[in-house]
């Protein structure tokens, strides 16, 4: 029997009730919507599919599964998609600039799709990079009963007996210019190493944000786990579009779950799971879409002082399909909760608190890919905050794995990544150099893009640990190595990573959290003098935009003010 809606409060009053919205009705109608349907609420589910890449290719299938739980629960979903921007493909050329750009448009288009159309609740389905966070971001702007899941990883690859990812060709893109290894077998690997459907495979941007996901509690418990191909995620799928409507039910909405407190619990897990450098832009970006102030040093902060507890790559050497075999995020959350370094009263998607979600998980003793705290890998986390004369506005960088913690070394200095590729390809660096690259953050870019293909390159020519890296730009989640990324201010509005010269001594401790040049004030503001804007070669159109509104990295690169400018919440209308 249909459950009969009050529907005085919910926004899809507007599109199917009172004798003036016939018009609207004729249009479900014509979509073969029965009256039922027509008067329940209206469910938005929201997917990123495309056939850019595998990341999102599952997530279609999934989307039906979500509809069915929905359907169960006397919803009417309404599916949907948008753009994703996949960074594997974008990787290493212009089409970088359009990967950070591109979740904001994520969160802008799903946003928009909500408002026009009235819908009462979302389900987001995401499986790349962006993707996540910009539809995470949805959720807290528009604030309908929301429930996010993640699309799934990759299966790994197998070549000579062991696991691959993606990041593992990239390195042999480096190996094989280096004269290292032949060309059939970086050809033999490029075929292997990407087996399924899913994300990439390791703790990179999009397994981080899925643990966040999780983490924040936005996500069911556990449904971050299973890989894209495999058919428990329809599983999830189904309870997840039965969920939404228990959440619309008990009118509980996504800034009753994100808090201060379960930023707090999700910046606990990146540290703990040596996770994405890019945690340090999206958790500030979803605060400020409720109106928090959570900075990047407030996630390098508590960052740092997490210990370090999932043997993961690219530091580690298990992969997300190893997490779901000792039981999933959940095992993660478990023994940072039994430490007491989760706030387990956080209110989670399922309608239960953290503690209550993981009461019943146990911490399985025969696996070495989660550790409990009191046998952490590293007592300190897997990603650390800097500040200096370089950085007076912070930088970040990921130690997990990393054997030294202190570089002191010549810049190198480049306009732009194309210029280091080269440079590196070409083995025009030596050991002891910082590389530096700028005019790569938010507005200098535009888009702040990642720099995986040049520090892949540098590792395959077996110079990961004799080198440094740093940028206003971003590093990949595959990134290893001491790779410091985020500088700010950064090089497009006088930072003083502009002002470097090819041979200043740079002195990097991440144990101290400090990025420094050793240039007096006085030498610095002499070269403030001399230095002038660049232009840049994106002058209209998408990113043009982007460049225009776009604050600094620190605050999560966003282009809004946020919850703290606003007169209404979508929901409440």
């Amino acid at each position: 029997m249909v459950k009969h809606w009050d529907k005085s409060h919910l926004p899809s009053r507007h599109v199917t009730e009172g004798y003036d919205r016939a018009p609207h009705r004729s249009y479900f109608h014509a979509m073969g919507l029965t009256e039922d349907e027509i008067h329940q609420p209206l469910v938005g589910v929201a997917t990123c599919w495309n056939e850019a890449a595998p990341c999102n290719i599952a997530l279609s299938r999934q989307a039906q599964s979500v509809k069915t739980g929905v359907k169960e629960k006397a919803g009417t979903p309404r599916e949907f998609t948008t753009i994703t921007v996949t960074d594997g493909m974008a990787m290493g050329h212009q089409g970088m600039k359009s990967s950070l750009v591109s979740r904001d448009a994520i969160a802008d288009t799903v946003e928009l799709t909500v408002r026009g159309h009235c819908y009462d609740a979302l389900v987001g389905l995401a499986g790349c990079d962006k993707s996540l966070p910009g539809m995470m971001m949805a959720m807290l702007r528009l604030n309908v009963p929301s429930v996010f899941m993640y699309g799934g990883s990759i299966l790994p690859g197998t070549y000579k007996g062991k696991d691959v990812t993606v990041v593992d060709v990239f390195e042999a893109v480096g190996q094989y210019a280096a004269g290292k290894i032949p060309k059939e077998e970086l050809h033999e690997l490029e075929c292997v190493a990407c087996p399924s459907a899913g994300a990439c495979g390791g703790q990179f941007t999009a397994n981080t944000m899925a643990t966040v996901s999780e983490a924040i509690g936005l996500a069911l418990p556990g449904s971050a786990g299973a890989p894209a191909p495999y058919e428990e995620r329809d599983k999830w799928a189904i309870e997840s579009g039965r969920a939404v409507m228990n959440l619309l039910k008990h009118k509980i909405r996504p800034r009753d779950i994100v808090t201060k407190k379960a930023l707090e619990n999700a910046a606990v897990v990146v540290g703990a799971t040596g996770g994405s450098t890019n945690a340090g832009l999206h958790l500030p970006a979803l605060a400020n879409e409720i109106g928090i102030d959570f900075t990047l040093d407030d996630v390098a902060r508590i960052m740092r002082d997490t210990p370090y507890i999932a043997d993961l790559k690219p530091g580690g050497k298990y992969v997300a399909l190893d997490v779901y075999r000792v039981g999933g995020i959940p095992v993660i959350l478990k023994s940072l909760l039994d430490a007491g370094l989760l706030h387990g009263e956080c209110m989670t998607v399922t309608g239960k608190t953290m503690a209550e979600n993981l009461a019943y998980v146990k911490i399985p003793e025969d696996q070495d890919v989660v550790f409990p705290v009191s046998r952490a890998i590293t007592k300190r986390g897997g990603v650390v905050g800097l500040k200096g004369n370089l950085a007076p506005d912070g930088a970040i960088v990921k130690i997990a794995g990393m054997k030294t913690l202190r570089f002191e070394g010549a810049a190198l200095c480049f306009d732009c990544e194309e210029e280091a590729f080269e440079a590196v390809k070409q083995h025009r660096y030596k050991e002891g150099d910082i590389i530096v690259i700028r005019y790569e953050g938010p507005k200098g870019g535009p888009g702040m893009r990642e720099m995986l293909s040049t520090t892949a390159a540098i590792y395959g020519q077996g110079m990961g640990e004799k080198v440094a890296l740093i940028t206003d730009g971003r590093f990949s989640g595959g990134t290893r190595g001491f790779c410091v990324g985020h500088v700010g201010p950064e090089a497009a509005v006088g930072g003083p990573i502009a002002l470097l010269k090819d041979g200043d001594r740079i002195i990097i401790d991440a144990e101290a959290g400090t990025i420094e040049v050793a240039l007096s004030e006085q030498e610095l503001e002499e070269r403030r003098k001399n230095w002038k804007p660049r232009k840049t070669d994106y002058n209209s159109g998408a990113i043009w935009k982007f460049a225009q509104l776009v604050g600094p990295a620190s605050k999560g690169a966003v282009t809004h003010p946020g919850s703290k400018e606003e007169t209404h919440i979508y929901a409440d209308l």
